[in-house]
């Protein structure tokens, strides 16, 4: 599903896993000039099949690269504004797309678990035109408040992103395991759009930690056809990432 919201002749920073997927099935389906940049410093991949990067750093994710520039000019494009979709993850996210990658429980010092950091999400986030996020959808990620706020998201909605510095941007669509999401113009609060072939509303209730608010126009989406199915397959026969 992250695949089709991605667009024809626009740039995409995507990571391994799900966005590296992502990414090279809708250059396969529909967008054969969407640009991939690379956080390790590279621009405009094309994945071999069956020879997935494990890391945004090693020399696989450079296959038919178009330039190799560094880590930091890589980010120098985002701050430049060259960068039109972002994707990220994160193992909390709260009603407003804030994201946690940071520390769960207890205090900052000593958490009951500690997670790996922002990587290069804050960046992300906070750069590109527009942010998709990807995650799958349980209770205790799908969290009333975010005890640490790795990857801002809208903030406390309304403007307060606008508020604190971050001038353009923002999460524009969370992609999960059982819908789609949008966020509401004005209040900036998540709202389910869109669910998956035999999901209901009740489903995405029970699995979320906040009041879910749902679209006038709800839909179903359209399920994962059998050459998008080949094409994944066939760019990882060794399901490191399916």
């Amino acid at each position: 599903m992250g695949a089709r919201e991605l667009k024809d002749n626009t740039t995409v920073f995507a990571g391994v896993g799900a966005p590296m997927m992502a990414s090279g099935l809708a250059q396969r389906m529909h967008a054969p000039g969407l640009t991939m940049v690379i956080e390790g410093g590279i621009v405009g991949p094309k994945w071999k099949p069956g020879s997935l990067p494990i890391s945004t750093n090693e020399m696989r994710a450079a296959y038919r690269a178009q330039m190799l520039p560094g880590i930091t000019d890589a980010f120098l494009l985002a701050q430049r504004g060259f960068l039109d979709v972002g994707f990220i993850g994160g193992a909390q996210i709260d009603r407003y797309g804030n994201l946690n990658t940071s520390a769960i429980g207890g205090s900052y010092d000593r958490p009951k678990v500690r997670l790996p950091g922002t990587g290069g999400a804050n960046d992300i986030i906070s750069l590109c035109r527009a942010v998709i996020i990807l995650t799958v959808h349980e209770k205790r990620r799908f969290s009333e408040t975010v005890d640490f706020i790795t990857s801002p998201g809208w903030l406390t909605g309304g403007d307060s992103r606008r508020a604190s510095g971050l001038l353009f941007g923002g999460v524009s669509r969370v992609v999960t395991t059982l819908g789609l999401f949008g966020f509401e113009p004005e209040s900036r609060r998540m709202r389910l759009e869109a669910l998956h072939p035999g999901v209901s509303v009740d489903d995405v209730k029970a699995a979320t930690g906040f009041e879910v608010l749902v679209a006038d126009q709800l839909t179903t989406t359209k399920p994962p056809s059998d050459e998008e199915f080949g094409i994944l397959r066939m760019l990882d026969p060794a399901r490191q990432f399916l």
